[in-house]
C-alpha cells in the first residue's frame, strides 16, 4: 500500500507538462484559426457582388487624344432649295408629288397667272408708248438744234458781209472819197453783229445742253421702266413653277385651289445623294468653333470625319449653331433626318495616360473609379483630364496596364470593395 500512495504521489516530469500545454495551446489556435476562416467566409459571402457581364472594363494604356467637345447634330441634305411663290396667285394644277425624282425644268405645279399676264400686257404698251415718246424728243431736239445752227450760219454770213462792208469804208476813207461816220457805222454794225453771233452760238451750247440732259433722263425712266418689265417678264417665268435642278422633291404644296401669298413657300427639292450635318453647341464652346475645323460625326457605331462649313455666331438659348460636311457626303450611311453625335476636335495631345471614354465622364475633374484587382473591385480616387469620342486622359490616380470600371457604378458609391461574379 505504501509503494502504491508513492506511486501516485510522484510528480509529474516536466517534458510531460509542456507537452500538454503545446497541445493545449494549438487546440485553442486552431480553434481561433477556424472562427477567422469562417467570419472571413461569412463575410465574402455578405460582400456586393456585381455581374462581370454587367461592367465595362477599361485598361489603363499610353497613346493620343484627339481632345473634343461634344455637339448635337441632324443630318439634312447639303443641297435643299426651297421654291416660293413669286405672286399673290391660286394653285390650279399639280404636276409632281413629294419623293418624285425631278430634273431641270419639270413643271411641278401650275399658278393662275391671268391677271399677272393683263398687267405685263398693259406694262409692254406703256413702253411702247414711252418708246415713241422718247423718239419725239429726239426728233424735236434734232430740229431745234438745226434751227439753231442754221441762224448762227445766217448770222456768220452776215458778220462776213458787214465785214467786208467795213473793209471798203476803211479803203475810202484812206482814199478821201468816203466819211470817217460811214466808217463808225460799220464798225458798230460789225460789233452788233458779232454780239448776236456770240449770243446765238452761247444759247446753242446751253440748248445741246438741256436737250441731251433731257434725252439722258428720259433713257433712264424708260431704262428703270424695262428692268422693271423684265422683272415682270422673269415673275412670270418663274410663276410657271418648275425644277430649278436635278433633285428629289421633298414637299409640294398640293392643295389645288387654295391661294398662295407671294414669298410662300411651295416646294422643296433636295439633293438625296449628298449630306451635310445641321449642328448646335453650347455656347460656351463657341471660341472652338471655327470654320474649317476637323469634327467627328458619329452615327450609330459609324464614325464620319468632316469639317465645319458654316458658323451662325449669334446665340440662341444658349447655344450656336454650325453645320459640317461630312469627308465623304454620299456616304450610305447618311441619311436625311437621322440625329448623330458631332465632336468637334480642339486640340491633340500625344503620349498621354488613358482610359476608354465612359457614360460616368462629364468633364474634367475628380472622380472615384473602380480598379478590379483579382476578382474584387476596389475604389480609387482618380484625377481626369479633357476627352474625345473615345477615350479620357488620365492626369493622376492610375497606373498603366491597371483595369479600371468605366461605366457608371454611382449606386455603388460608399462600398469598399466589391466582388465580381463571372
Amino acid at each position: 500500500m505504501k509503494n502504491d500512495n508513492q506511486t501516485m504521489d510522484r510528480a509529474i516530469p516536466a517534458i510531460e507538462q509542456r507537452k500538454r500545454k503545446l497541445k493545449k495551446a494549438a487546440m485553442w489556435a486552431g480553434g481561433f484559426v477556424a472562427v477567422l476562416g469562417i467570419a472571413a467566409w461569412l463575410g465574402t459571402q455578405m460582400m456586393t457582388t456585381v455581374e462581370r457581364k454587367s461592367l465595362i472594363i477599361s485598361e489603363v494604356d499610353r497613346g493620343t487624344i484627339d481632345v473634343s467637345v461634344s455637339a448635337t447634330g441632324r443630318i439634312v441634305p447639303a443641297f435643299e432649295e426651297i421654291i416660293v411663290s413669286p405672286i399673290s396667285s391660286q394653285i390650279l394644277e399639280v404636276y409632281a408629288h413629294s419623293g418624285d425624282s425631278v430634273d431641270v425644268g419639270t413643271p411641278l405645279l401650275r399658278l393662275d397667272l391671268q391677271s399677272a399676264e393683263t398687267d405685263y400686257a398693259k406694262a409692254l404698251d406703256e413702253l411702247e408708248i414711252k418708246r415713241q415718246q422718247m423718239a419725239q424728243l429726239k426728233a424735236n431736239t434734232e430740229t431745234q438744234l438745226s434751227d439753231r445752227k442754221m441762224q448762227i450760219e445766217v448770222e456768220e454770213m452776215k458778220l462776213a458781209g458787214l465785214e467786208a462792208q467795213l473793209r471798203n469804208e476803211l479803203y475810202l476813207d484812206s482814199l478821201g472819197s468816203g466819211t470817217r461816220d460811214r466808217v463808225r457805222q460799220a464798225e458798230t454794225a460789225l460789233k452788233t453783229a458779232q454780239l448776236q453771233l456770240n449770243q446765238l452760238r452761247q444759247q446753242y451750247a446751253n440748248e445741246q445742253k438741256v436737250k441731251q440732259a433731257d434725252l439722258r433722263m428720259q433713257q433712264l425712266q424708260n431704262g428703270i421702266f424695262e428692268k422693271g418689265l423684265n422683272e415682270k417678264r422673269r415673275t412670270l417665268d418663274d410663276a410657271k413653277i418648275r425644277s430649278p435642278r436635278r433633285a428629289t422633291l421633298t414637299y409640294i404644296n398640293t392643295d389645288i385651289g387654295s391661294t398662295v401669298g407671294a414669298g410662300q413657300k411651295i416646294a422643296v427639292v433636295s439633293d438625296l445623294s449628298h449630306f451635310k450635318a445641321e449642328c448646335e453647341i453650347s455656347d460656351s464652346h463657341s471660341e472652338r468653333v471655327r470654320v474649317g475645323g476637323a469634327v467627328i460625326l458619329k452615327i450609330g457605331k459609324e464614325r464620319l470625319t468632316g469639317i465645319i462649313n458654316t458658323v451662325t455666331p449669334l446665340s440662341q438659348s444658349g447655344a450656336i449653331t454650325f453645320t459640317a460636311l461630312p469627308d465623304n457626303m454620299s456616304h450610305p450611311r447618311l441619311r436625311s433626318g437621322l440625329r448623330a453625335e458631332v465632336f468637334v476636335i480642339t486640340s491633340i495631345k500625344d503620349d498621354v495616360l488613358r482610359i476608354r471614354n465612359g457614360s460616368f465622364y462629364s468633364g474634367p475633374g475628380d472622380y472615384t473609379l473602380f480598379v478590379m484587382k483579382d476578382n474584387l473591385l476596389l475604389p480609387r480616387e482618380v484625377k481626369l483630364g479633357e476627352c474625345n469620342y473615345d477615350y479620357i486622359e488620365v492626369l493622376s490616380g492610375l497606373e498603366q496596364g491597371e483595369q479600371v470600371v468605366v461605366n457608371d457604378m454611382s449606386k455603388y458609391k460608399g462600398k469598399e470593395k466589391l466582388k465580381v461574379k463571372k
